[in-house]
């Protein structure tokens, strides 16, 4: 009896209404731990990379890990992984929730959808049953009216329902947000997934864990974690202010005069509610604030950067309840205003820098005249509008609150990530905020490491609380499974498979770069092409950024 692991995933044809047990590999187990490696590896193996993300063919994969279900804390996190329909690459999503605790006690280490249910559904997963059921009820709903007595579920907004490209997947009021999940289960005709079980899994050393989930608690309330604590994420807003890499009107400038308005100080000071934490987490980074309209709103920086300064607006009111509808829609917050950044330059309808969104957001999900365009995403609009020069994306995905212009470490991570441009998954933005300087070899480390930390997967938020990951990461994965898996190098593993479905989705080495509005200056062309190469030859790939002939387990 596999220990941490319960050795197989359970794929459901939610056309057919018949589910089949899928084993998977020690060897996979062992070289790809779980999450998002896990869940990359079951995408190829069901022909993620072969189909239209929108297709009834294309897999969609809820992967969980090891540490899904033991005190560690912040391990109650699952990745969604699948093709993502705004960029035609990998994508994978991480949320947390008592989700992933109770997904995992249905006995199977993912759930897998394919096929297109031939009415709007609920899916329901227990540990001997697995039911499509038609759900007609649920149609227009919000994510968060899509619960189910006594399950645990993850469930798509309107947006998702219509095929926005960047729809959502939402679960007890956190998101798989980035990517197109939404779109993806939409597109299968399913609303919601409810799961329920009791099958624990065994633990390699039960007091060995405990003992080391109370002392990763306790170094968890540290300062490596104090940020998080007194203000939330949205303390960047007035830093990044200063050092001239706060995105601001489409990206067209790197400061925004309204910051001190909308900046964690004076939120704090006006509209906080209180504080929250994920489910098995002690860190409480979730700040909630109050709309004017009175909805509570769970405002990360990401979310206020893109429905603040990217849109030049200063309004707190207006930026918290555009979040507030973005939760309700079941739309990616970073994506939504970056096209309505592109839209407002490129002067869609009456849409201007400054003004209100939130018509725009309902329009776009109910895909209505012309934000219809808008809800495939700022690349195709800006290709349909001939207008591809306002459209600050890679590889179709948005970009995220840094300014690449002046952070190259994340100008890097930004132009080869395999999602698109993602801080999530490169996190060498560090490196730029550090007395260490850029180093490509750093790059690929950071990436590395933070491919293993989301195939545990644990918060990236304790990455500070770790004096040496790789080592501390390990020993609580030999705790839970009994193995001795060298974390950093399943981490390149991870990054490996990634970019090798992406090969095999139809990647072309012209995808790694960034807009031509970002190079200037300090990042010329020419440096970051030159900052690629070497990040491909850190990697042992090709100069075509193709990696070596070795496949990793088997795919």
């Amino acid at each position: 009896m596999p220990k941490g692991d319960h050795g197989s995933y359970l794929r459901i044809d939610v056309e057919e209404g018949g589910a089949t047990e899928v084993p998977i590999p020690q060897e996979v187990r062992d070289a790809l731990v779980g999450g998002v490696g896990l869940g990359t590896w079951i995408c190829l193996r069901e022909g993620g990379a072969d189909h239209d993300p929108l297709s009834p063919r294309a897999p969609l994969v809820f992967a969980f890990s090891p540490l899904v279900g033991t005190p560690l804390t912040t391990s109650a996190k699952f990745a969604v992984v699948s093709r993502s329909p705004l960029t035609g690459f990998l994508n994978d999503a991480i949320s947390s929730s008592h989700f992933a605790i109770e997904g995992k006690r249905t006995g199977y280490d993912a759930l897998v959808l394919v096929g297109r249910a031939p009415a709007l559904s609920r899916v329901v997963v227990e540990e001997e049953r697995v039911e499509v059921r038609a759900a007609p009820e649920l149609a227009g709903r919000a994510a968060s009216e899509c619960g189910m007595a006594g399950f645990r579920t993850s469930a798509i907004g309107p947006a998702g329902e219509r095929l926005v490209r960047y729809a959502t997947l939402s679960n007890d009021g956190r998101h798989a947000g980035r990517g197109g999940a939404g779109a993806v289960m939409g597109a299968k005709n399913v609303k919601a997934l409810s799961v329920r079980g009791s099958r624990r899994v065994e633990l390699f050393d039960p007091r060995g864990v405990v003992a080391a989930a109370r002392d990763l608690s306790s170094r968890s309330f540290g300062p490596a974690t104090a940020k998080y604590r007194e203000l939330g994420t949205i303390a960047n807003v007035l830093a990044f202010n200063r050092l001239n890499v706060l995105p601001t009107r489409n990206f067209r400038d790197g400061s925004f005069e309204g910051a001190p308005e909308i900046s964690a100080e004076a939120l704090h000071a006006m509209d906080r509610i209180g504080r929250e934490s994920c489910a098995a987490c002690t860190i409480g980074c979730e700040h909630i604030f109050r709309a004017p309209g009175g909805a509570a709103v769970r405002l990360e920086y990401e979310t206020l950067f893109a429905l603040g300064p990217l849109l030049g607006i200063a309004d707190r009111g207006e930026v918290l309840e555009a979040a507030a509808l973005c939760d309700r829609l079941g739309l990616d917050t970073i994506s939504a205003g970056g096209t309505l950044a592109f839209a407002m330059e490129a002067g869609v309808g009456d849409l201007r820098f400054g003004g209100g969104v939130r018509p725009a957001l309902e329009a776009i999900a109910a895909r209505q005249g012309p934000f219809d365009l808008l809800a495939e995403g700022s690349r195709r609009a800006s290709q349909v509008l001939g207008r591809p020069e306002l459209a600050m994306h890679v590889k179709g995905m948005e970009i995220p609150g840094y300014d690449p212009r002046t952070l190259h470490a994340m100008a890097l991570g930004f132009a080869v990530g395999t999602r698109g441009a993602d801080h999530n998954r490169s996190g060498a933005y560090e490196l730029d905020f550090s007395a260490e300087g850029f180093d490509v070899g750093r790059v690929v480390e950071i990436e590395d490491r933070t491919a293993a930390m989301d195939s545990l997967i644990l918060c990236k938020f304790l990455r500070g609380v770790f004096p040496d990951f790789a080592r501390e990461g390990a020993e609580l994965l030999r705790l839970v499974t009994g193995r001795d898996i060298d974390l950093m190098a399943a981490g390149r593993r991870v990054c490996d498979l990634r970019k090798r479905f992406n090969v095999k989705a139809g990647w072309r080495r012209e995808e790694d770069g960034l807009p031509e509005r970002l190079l200037g200056g300090g990042l010329s062309r020419a440096r970051l092409d030159a900052m690629i190469c070497a990040y491909y030859r850190a990697r042992k790939w090709n100069d075509a950024g193709l990696p070596g002939e070795e496949d990793a387990c088997g795919t």
